[in-house]
């Protein structure tokens, strides 16, 4: 019983921690603020692993200018990376989309966790 009260404790904590990573997100106030964070989410096209923020490149700078363009222009920061990844290829972006396939990298480490939590119930019970 007291493990599953520990357990129990844990779960609600890694949930605690969830949801304020997901509640606390940055507020990005102005747009220079967005484009900074926008550049940072941008692989630099003729770079290996460096972000557009991180480049001086000629093709870094002509990706931060189209950001500057596109925030000023009023898109949405989805509008942005969704019109940049056309342009440049599904590996621009550093981090995984939130749509398609993309999904399954999110959600597959959620996925083996429950299934995990799931398995380990299961055999308490036993």
């Amino acid at each position: 019983m007291k493990l599953l009260t520990s357990f129990r404790l844990w779960l609600a904590v890694v949930v605690a921690v969830g949801i304020i990573a997901v509640v606390d997100t940055p507020s990005t106030a102005t747009w220079q603020s967005r484009v900074a964070h926008l550049e940072t989410l941008v692989k630099c096209p003729s770079c290996q692993d460096l972000s557009v923020a991180q480049s001086n490149a000629t093709s870094s700078l002509a990706v931060r200018h189209e950001i500057v363009t596109m925030v000023k222009a009023g898109d949405s920061d989805t509008q942005i990376l969704t019109t940049i990844e056309r342009a440049y290829g599904p590996s621009v972006l550093l981090s995984p989309s939130v749509g398609g396939l993309g999904v399954l990298l999110w959600a597959g480490p959620l996925v083996v966790v429950a299934l995990a939590v799931s398995i380990a119930w299961r055999l308490r019970r036993r």
